[in-house]
């Protein structure tokens, strides 16, 4: 009833015959563009507590603020410290305060721990917001809050024409 096939069959196994060094493609990652490349996961840079900037932020990777920001802030983490004040946009996918915010706020996730303090508008997909902490302001949930960096406004009422007043 039951049969060996070749695959079961104990024997020689041939094994695949390795390219030669010189005939194997170098890697070519270094031509694709930096959002194609998948993310290594890396270390947050940290800027410490007696540290002040003043200017804009930037970067495609992870960002611990300990000290204090005048500008907007767009990583793709952020971790506010408790001894931290960050004055103006944040965008980030996910964002953690445990400190002082004070401006909107536009992530995937955001997380406002006991500690916190936000006083400005929270724009997001999810958000927690732990039992002691402070913020002043409005929350807004979007599917991709990321999107542009704007929120959408609604159009003004249309102008009314002059002549139509007179009637």
């Amino acid at each position: 009833m039951f049969s060996k096939t070749r695959v079961t069959e104990p024997g020689p196994r041939t094994q695949p015959t390795p390219e030669p060094e010189s005939a194997r493609s170098l890697d070519t990652s270094y031509d694709l563009p930096p959002a194609a490349a998948p993310r290594a996961h890396t270390a947050p840079s940290v800027l410490s507590p007696d540290l002040t900037v003043t200017g804009n932020i930037r970067t495609e990777g992870d960002i611990q603020v300990e000290g204090t920001i005048e500008g907007d802030i767009r990583a793709h983490q952020l971790i506010v410290g408790e001894s931290a004040t960050i004055r103006g946009e944040i965008v980030a996918e996910e964002v953690v305060v445990n400190g002082r915010i004070v401006g909107r706020l536009r992530g995937l996730k955001v997380r406002l721990t006991a500690t916190a303090r936000v006083e400005g508008d929270i724009i997001h997909k999810t958000i927690a917001i732990e039992s002691g902490a402070h913020f002043e302001g409005s929350v807004q949930r979007q599917e991709d809050p990321l999107a542009n960096g704007v929120t959408p406004k609604l159009a003004p009422p249309p102008a009314r024409a002059a002549n139509d007043d007179a009637e």
